[in-house]
């Protein structure tokens, strides 16, 4: 799914990256580096590493792998959920099934992409998380979408309140469509699409649409 480079008027996305492997470390600056929009404030090799430089170096997303010694991407996310709820996590993984993403979007990730999705995806997944809060890559997202049951299913367990169009929109918004793309798809405006994904948001009590889809799976509306 592809994200126009909106840029960014407050100044570049800044990126934390955190991965175990000092090679991939290396070729993910190279590649943030040559994008006018995104700058690498600093890397770890650990959760904790990267839970200790959270403060000086104030990034606004953190793109985090899940397997790493010690405290674990899953830990480090929890915990910097917690103590620095303005800063996005971006997952980035070589797991590609529900036993990983699940637990990390529980977590408060924004995000989850994987390693084998080349640079482009990458840097589109950066984007996305900073200008609309949420990004899943599309292989992730129809798992999840895969599980997620019936639509009357679905809008008897997640909210009465939901018509019928908002459960449309928020089958897509959990497939990781934008707006414009949930436009074309339902063969509306792109206005109508985002006041729909506002009134979900609103009735649904959630903020953003990596919120909307941890409100689906914690009200047990993915398989386990």
């Amino acid at each position: 799914m592809q994200v126009p480079d909106m840029g960014n008027s407050s100044g570049p996305i800044r990126v934390l990256v955190v991965d175990d492997h000092a090679i991939l470390r290396d070729g993910l600056r190279s590649l943030l580096d040559r994008q006018q929009d995104i700058v690498v404030v600093g890397e770890a090799s650990s959760g904790e590493e990267a839970l200790a430089q959270i403060g000086s170096l104030a990034p606004d997303i953190v793109l985090m792998d899940l397997a790493m010694p010690g405290m674990d991407g899953l830990e480090a996310t929890r915990r910097l959920r917690r103590s620095h709820p303005d800063v996005k996590v971006l997952i980035l993984t070589q797991h590609d099934d529900r036993e990983y993403i699940a637990p990390a979007l529980h977590a408060g990730a924004a995000g989850y992409v994987l390693k084998r999705s080349g640079g482009r995806e990458v840097v589109n997944a950066i984007r996305q998380v900073f200008e609309q809060g949420a990004y899943v890559e599309p292989d992730v997202a129809q798992q999840l979408v895969q599980a997620i049951p019936s639509d009357v299913a679905l809008a008897s367990q997640a909210s009465a309140s939901l018509t019928e169009r908002e459960m449309q929109v928020l089958r897509l918004v959990v497939e990781g469509l934008s707006n414009k793309e949930i436009a074309r798809t339902l063969v509306i405006s792109p206005k109508t699409a985002s006041v729909h994904r506002t009134n979900i948001m609103s009735k649904l009590k959630v903020r953003n649409s990596a919120d909307l889809v941890r409100y689906v799976m914690q009200h047990h509306l993915l398989e386990n």
